[in-house]
């Protein structure tokens, strides 16, 4: 006869009916109630009741009024898994709901000495844009991203040789003093905005994205024609970039009680 959970139980047995309990959670059922826990595992009342009261206290699953969610400690567990797995399949899903929410192209850099690379792109759906294509390679110090970069990334600094500040516009910081100041803010406000830095009619909003580890991953962010986007839309859309930062954090494994801002 099976025992139920509890003094003198099976370890195994028990292990069983947690991940029983576990495989209740999923993207499309997030939050179920205790009683549809119940129904879906076809456990005893009281066992269900009893492991998932356990599964609170041991940071398993966390409660919310009468709905349950994976809770933040099994997350925090579960993050080494996601040590290299592929970040633009992560985060993707982040960039298309943020050119949703925005209605403007976002894009994903990563960065690679003194430049920044896009990797992935959820393109507008106006007909007036400015390309941004995978593969783009662009100089840190002209443009959001980059402040970004030079904000969290300390090993930005080192990749920057002053002489090679290249003035692309009138607007392009071409002084290493300057970019100090600039990714003084960007690290005060959790995002950066910038216009006419690389093209006089493009401007970007971008944000930071950590890993696991709480290192500085890669920067998420707008891109746009300054004719639809200007400095007065930044109180608007910049903190939604830095949300879409901190979603692409979580996907990441990061915790998200460390965020700046």
């Amino acid at each position: 006869m099976v025992k139920e959970a509890g003094v003198g139980a099976s370890p195994l047995l028990v292990l069983h009916k947690v991940a029983e309990i576990l495989d209740c959670f999923s993207v499309e059922e997030p939050e179920p109630t205790l009683q549809q826990i119940i129904r879906k595992t076809g456990l005893p009342s009281s066992t269900c009741q009893r492991l998932v009261q356990n599964m609170l206290r041991e940071g398993f699953l966390d409660r919310d009024g009468d709905r349950y969610r994976i809770g933040i400690g099994l997350v925090r567990w579960a993050t080494p898994g996601t040590f290299g797995l592929d970040v633009v399949r992560l985060v993707r899903p982040v960039l298309q709901q943020l050119r949703d929410e925005t209605g403007e192209t976002a894009c994903l850099y990563v960065r690679d000495g003194a430049f920044r690379t896009i990797v992935a792109v959820a393109e507008t759906r106006h007909v007036v844009m400015r390309p941004f294509m995978v593969g783009m390679v662009m100089p840190l110090h002209a443009g959001a991203p980059g402040k970004v970069f030079l904000a969290f990334d300390p090993g930005a600094w080192d990749a920057l040789d002053e002489q090679g500040l290249e003035g692309f516009t009138s607007d392009t910081p071409v002084s290493l003093e300057t970019l100090r100041e600039q990714a003084d803010v960007a690290r005060k406000q959790g995002y950066f905005a910038a216009f006419g830095e690389r093209h006089q009619d493009v401007g970007s909003i971008s944000a930071p994205v950590f890993d696991h580890t709480g290192r500085l991953a890669c920067a998420v962010g707008l891109g746009f024609p300054t004719q639809r986007i200007g400095p007065v839309d930044v109180e608007r859309l910049g903190p939604v970039v830095a949300r879409a930062g901190l979603e692409a954090s979580r996907a990441l494994g990061y915790d998200t009680s460390q965020a700046v801002g």
